[in-house]
């Protein structure tokens, strides 16, 4: 069986966006699943609005996205001599010709197409001269007439083009910029593309690509146009929708393999299955579960399915992706025990990476920085917990191991000698201790703060209800 090639050929002229990310994600899945090769290719003919900006923002989410790539990065602007020998073959072989026609002289055949109820287009004025090239000429390539084109789609079925319909289209402009259409289909030639799966936005293009094809008698590849990715309103997917470049997931605490998993979703089925590991997704990915409505962007799915996979992930799995959300709080944390403690303790409750850094700050602050919610301070801090804090405090520092059970033992104890429930010491201890009344379990925070933290902080918490008294 012939290796498959995929591709995937952003344009550099902004930011990478779910929609082209998930256009890039079922390439990189399909040739993964098939034992292939996966070619990036950069369309960068568009001088005016191509930078080397957006180019290193694609590969930046690129790379955070884990989308490896086995050829390539190609520039289509580096392939001008390549663009050239074939632009010349289809001349020689009679399939295209120079054209000398004025767009004014265009507009007027279009208008004129448009006044006896046909489509806007070239009437082949210049199809037959024979001319030579010369300053102001274009190339356009000959289409046929008569008869149909068949794209053969592997998702949408067989779509059928009139000929008649298709004009004389333009492959290279006066000044010698190849078009879209054209380059397109010569980098696939070139590079042995034989699967392109691509948004359903380029069905309109593939014809005049089929046709390209034929003319340079190269093999046809397989096509598979994909449903768009829609907003909630069933409209082209905006940021006002919540879809954002895939960096701006990135900042916001979004795990890579969550929102490779949403996007492969999003128009993709294996049965039920929601939740997939990457390794899963190789396993299973194939082209026949893809649908052909569009799909829906809904940020709480996505949002949702971000959670299991912090879950999911081991806790020393996590620790780097966290370090940059804690930096931005003045924080540095160190890839030990300690943190994957911490990370541990804060997964089943945390749907971002930036909310787990938000939860973690109480375990890194200084004691003395511990700070409290006035709200709570009021409501808990009062002369009332000072005994029972202060037998705590003491039980706990002479208690060599912060186990579990240890610590329930501690708590049974001053609850025993205060007639306290465990919640009216526990409140009062868990925001000496983290400055805040939410917080996982009192015991887990205990264990993993230990006693050169809680000693400090429960004394503190003392002081602060001594002063009040005072």
């Amino acid at each position: 069986m012939e290796q498959i090639i995929t591709r995937f050929p952003p344009s550099p002229t902004g930011y990478l966006h779910v929609g082209g990310a998930r256009t890039a994600i079922f390439n990189w899945l399909y040739a993964r699943h098939m034992n292939g090769r996966f070619v990036l290719r950069i369309e960068d003919t568009d001088t005016q609005r191509s930078t080397q900006a957006s180019v290193d923002a694609i590969f930046d989410a690129l790379q955070w996205l884990d989308i490896d790539w086995d050829e390539g990065p190609y520039f289509q602007t580096q392939r001008f001599d390549i663009y050239n020998e074939y632009l010349k073959k289809l001349i020689d072989s009679g399939h295209a010709y120079y054209c000398t026609c004025s767009p004014q002289q265009i507009d007027v055949m279009r208008r004129q197409a448009m006044a006896s109820g046909e489509k806007p287009r070239y009437d082949g004025t210049c199809r037959e001269k024979g001319l030579q090239q010369t300053e102001n000429a274009v190339i356009r390539f000959k289409a046929p007439l008569s008869g149909t084109t068949v794209v053969e789609d592997v998702i949408k079925g067989n779509i059928v083009f009139q000929n008649n319909e298709l004009d004389d289209f333009v492959i290279c402009r006066s000044e010698g910029t190849p078009t879209y259409n054209f380059v397109v289909v010569v980098d696939d030639i070139t590079m042995n593309i034989n699967m392109i799966i691509r948004g359903d936005d380029h069905v309109m293009n593939t014809p005049k690509q089929l046709l390209l094809y034929h003319a340079l008698q190269a093999p046809l590849p397989t096509f598979g146009h994909v449903p768009m990715v829609l907003g909630s309103d069933r409209s082209r997917l905006s940021k006002r929708h919540g879809a954002m470049s895939v960096t701006a997931y990135r900042d916001m605490g979004f795990l890579p393999d969550a929102l490779v998993n949403y996007l492969v979703r999003l128009g993709w089925s294996h049965g039920d299955q929601e939740f997939f590991t990457r390794d899963e997704l190789i396993s299973v990915f194939d082209l026949k579960n893809i649908g052909r409505s569009a799909g829906i962007f809904d940020p709480d799915k996505l949002l949702a399915l971000n959670a299991e996979h912090i879950k999911a992930t081991p806790p020393a799995n996590l620790v780097a992706p966290l370090a940059p959300f804690l930096k931005d709080c003045g924080i540095e944390i160190k890839d030990d025990d300690y943190s994957r403690h911490v990370i541990e303790t804060l997964t089943p409750r945390s749907k971002t990476l930036e909310e787990m850094a938000q939860a973690a700050l109480f375990f890194y602050l200084e004691n003395i920085n511990i700070t409290y919610d006035e709200k709570a301070a009021r409501k808990f801090l009062k002369p009332a917990a000072l005994a029972p804090m202060r037998l705590l405090k003491e039980k706990l520092g002479t208690l060599a191991n912060y186990s579990q059970e240890n610590l329930e033992d501690v708590f049974k104890n001053v609850m025993d000698q205060t007639g306290l429930k465990l919640g009216k010491i526990a409140q009062p201890v868990r925001l000496a201790l983290t400055g805040r009344t939410a917080s996982p379990g009192i015991f887990e925070i205990i264990a993993i703060l230990g006693p050169e933290r809680v000693i400090p902080r429960l004394e503190k918490a003392i002081q602060f209800i001594e002063g009040l008294e005072g």
